[in-house]
């Protein structure tokens, strides 16, 4: 593991925008975190961000404390490697569903008709996006 920093390095964004999934944790006071797998986006601005119901349990918390942190992992079969971001999230009321169907076209086949139609349905339902802006980064890669 390296040493902790407090921003992405450009090999940590070409590792991050691929199509992998991220497993986020959101402070929640005395509670254990309880992570949960969540499609993704790594910015050029070096932020991470993703889409969420409004109403949902994450974003309630986040909104009584901003703290986040997600780890993406290589898939079994490729070498060790993870990246662990944690740092302030805010929740941002534009942008969702542009990032949803960015996302959707990375992580589905959109030919798929059933996947189409579960992507205009995500659409169609209120949105926030979430970002992450790291103040802690830590890697492994073996």
């Amino acid at each position: 593991m390296t040493a902790d920093a407090s921003s992405l390095t450009a090999e940590d964004l070409e590792f991050l925008r691929r199509p992998l999934y991220g497993f986020l944790s959101v402070a929640a006071g005395p509670l254990p975190p309880e992570p949960r797998p969540v499609w993704f986006e790594a910015t050029d601005a070096g932020t991470l961000q993703l889409f969420t119901g409004p109403d949902t349990l994450k974003v309630r918390r986040l909104r009584r404390d901003p703290r986040a942190s997600i780890v993406v992992a290589a898939p079994v079969g490729e070498r060790e490697r993870w990246i662990s971001v944690a740092g302030r999230t805010t929740v941002e009321p534009d942008g969702a569903h542009d990032l949803c169907a960015r996302l959707a076209a990375r992580y589905w086949n959109l030919d798929d008709p059933a996947r189409a139609d579960e992507l205009a349905a995500m659409l169609a339902a209120d949105q926030v996006r979430l970002v992450i802006h790291p103040q802690t980064v830590r890697r492994y890669l073996n």
